[in-house]
């Protein structure tokens, strides 16, 4: 029968993809928000969804991501207790709890590895941290992708808006046609023929003003209103590929003390993604959507695009990214384009103090808990 202590790891780590979604839904849905594609509602359902089906899917893709995050960050030549796990857990939810609650978007893969630093460093002393794995595996791509991804953003808008502004007049909708095809049948009197009117439905690709007049019928959206919809939900599935591993790998010890498989252990972190999402993640949303710049649906949907595409790529390759960093750089990125830049920098200002302040911050809190367990247990 599992432990007291192994129950409460198990409820932390359940805790802790809780608060992942609280704060990350926001990345995959900001921009549907932000550009009046959708409201807040439908918004959160749909990159819930997403979410729980690439941490699913992440169950068959994740070793890489999920090495490092067991393995490689504590120095190999110490042991990684359930007591150190414990205050890991800890200092990672205290610190995005507090941020979700203000509404600032951190990142969960640098609130992980700060806490598993100052869990360390507390346990072991400094030799504790594995720093050069540290550095290349996590740190280095944490700092990077955001540069990356406002390049990006700033850079390819141009084209992509060329390709984008004509969709903005199509629209996919439903027509319906009433067909009369002729039933043949055979009978003692010889072969008798009937007319059974049948309604057929096909989809018509056109001028929304076209399909307007013609009056078909269920008047669909727009293309690239449709295509917004599409990118946000590849957004919200990379982001579950790329954070469910990361905190899946913070159960793996107590998972066997339960007799949870892999698959087990990624469904109990989908779970609680999805709860943290539907339950906590209006807050953060509102942040990204409204008070970093306006968009238009075309800038909405090409940040999303190129936020979708790095984050899907990172997760492939096994490589830790934070989907906050990348989304908000792509935000900030559309906002640069306008010759008045109408970025609000104060609440940027704010994103990027949190940003700076999350390592330190999670690396006190698991350090403290992990003091205070110690004595505990002493």
């Amino acid at each position: 029968m599992p432990s007291i202590a192994s129950i409460l790891l198990l409820l932390a780590v359940f805790a802790m993809a809780f608060a992942n979604g609280s704060n990350d839904i926001s990345k995959g849905i900001a921009t549907l928000v932000g550009s009046g594609v959708s409201d807040y509602r439908k918004a959160i359902l749909w990159g819930t969804g997403w979410t729980l089906a690439g941490t699913l899917i992440a169950a068959w893709f994740s070793k890489a991501m999920i090495d490092t995050f067991a393995r490689g960050i504590v120095d190999p030549r110490f042991e990684v207790s359930d007591s150190l796990l414990a205050a890991v857990l800890v200092g990672a939810v205290g610190w995005v709890v507090l941020a979700s609650r203000t509404g600032l978007p951190v990142s969960t893969t640098h609130t992980i590895a700060g806490a598993f630093c100052g869990a360390a460093v507390v346990a072991f002393g400094g030799q504790g941290v594995s720093w050069v794995s540290l550095s290349q595996k996590i740190l280095g791509p944490l700092f990077l992708s955001p540069v990356l991804a406002m390049v990006a953003v700033w850079a390819l808008f141009p084209f992509l808006r060329r390709w984008l502004l004509p969709l903005s007049s199509a629209c996919a909708c439903r027509e319906a046609q009433t067909v009369q095809p002729v039933v043949s049948m055979v009978s003692g009197a010889g072969v008798l023929s009937s007319a059974m009117p049948l309604q057929v439905q096909r989809l018509v690709v056109n001028d929304i003003d076209v399909c307007r007049d013609q009056g078909f019928q269920g008047m669909g959206m727009k293309l690239d209103d449709l295509l917004h919809w599409l990118s946000s939900g590849l957004t919200s599935f990379a982001r579950g590929l790329n954070d469910g591993p990361k905190i899946a790998a913070l159960g793996l010890s107590v998972a066997v003390a339960f007799d949870l498989g892999s698959f087990d252990l990624f469904v109990l972190v989908g779970i609680g993604m999805g709860l943290g999402c539907l339950v906590a993640g209006r807050r953060v949303t509102e942040t990204m959507a409204e008070k970093i710049t306006p968009m238009t649906p075309t800038e909405g949907l090409s940040a999303n695009l190129i936020t979708g595409v790095l984050v899907t790529l990172a997760s492939r390759w096994g490589i830790p990214v934070s989907t906050t960093h990348v989304s908000s750089s792509a935000i900030i990125g559309l906002g640069l384009h306008r010759p008045d830049s109408p970025v609000h920098w104060k609440t940027v200002r704010l994103i990027v103090q949190a940003w700076i302040v999350t390592l330190p911050a999670s690396a006190g809190l698991a350090g403290a808990a992990f003091w205070l367990i110690r004595s505990v247990i002493q």
